[in-house]
């Protein structure tokens, strides 16, 4: 698949869950973006946020644990050859409109609408869970992207529902983790070369 392909096929499955945020936002008479505000705090918490991610990613990536070498060969298997070809603000892109239509739908307008019906902690465990079954590729991937969604979730209810929050987490994790696997997958071709 060329680069561009790939960048219009990202941009309209993100963006399609941006539409779909909107449209059951619209149906629900809530907007999935209300919780966005540009706030100092709200940047130092997302920049603040991001590390025990990172973190933690950085320690699964190296764990020779069976599922998680199946997961990292997957990842540079199916992504490495597609990002390895982009820019670096190619993937900047593709990791803020993650981050952005993401964070929309889960977490700007699953968990708000989840809350008012059965409170913050029904509504933290179900939105996630909906967001680990939209990440499923393995079991133990979509239980980390569950478990990940409940972080980013915490998060913005310790942030006063401020969404850019989240969104700052999600995109600069997603960044860092493109990056990543774009080193793996040329070391990997450098090796086999």
């Amino acid at each position: 698949m060329s680069k561009g392909r790939f960048l219009a096929l990202a941009t309209a499955f993100e963006g399609g869950l941006l539409v779909l945020a909107f449209l059951l936002g619209w149906w629900l008479e809530r907007n999935p973006l209300a919780g966005l505000r540009w706030q100092g705090r709200a940047l130092s918490l997302g920049l603040l946020g991001t590390l025990p991610l990172l973190l933690f990613f950085g320690v699964a990536y190296r764990l020779e644990i069976p599922q998680m070498e199946r997961i990292k060969r997957m990842l540079l298997e199916t992504l490495g050859p597609l990002l390895s070809r982009c820019r670096w603000y190619e993937l900047a892109y593709v990791a803020a409109l993650a981050g952005i239509c993401e964070e929309a739908l889960f977490r700007g307008l699953l968990q708000p609408w989840f809350e008012s019906l059965w409170g913050p902690w029904p509504a933290l465990l179900l939105s996630n869970v909906l967001f680990g079954l939209a990440h499923s590729v393995t079991l133990l991937y979509t239980v980390l992207a569950m478990l990940t969604g409940i972080y980013l979730g915490w998060l913005l209810q310790v942030s006063d529902g401020n969404l850019l929050v989240p969104v700052l987490v999600h995109s600069l994790y997603d960044f860092a983790a493109f990056l990543v696997v774009v080193l793996g997958y040329r070391q990997q071709r450098a090796a086999a070369d």
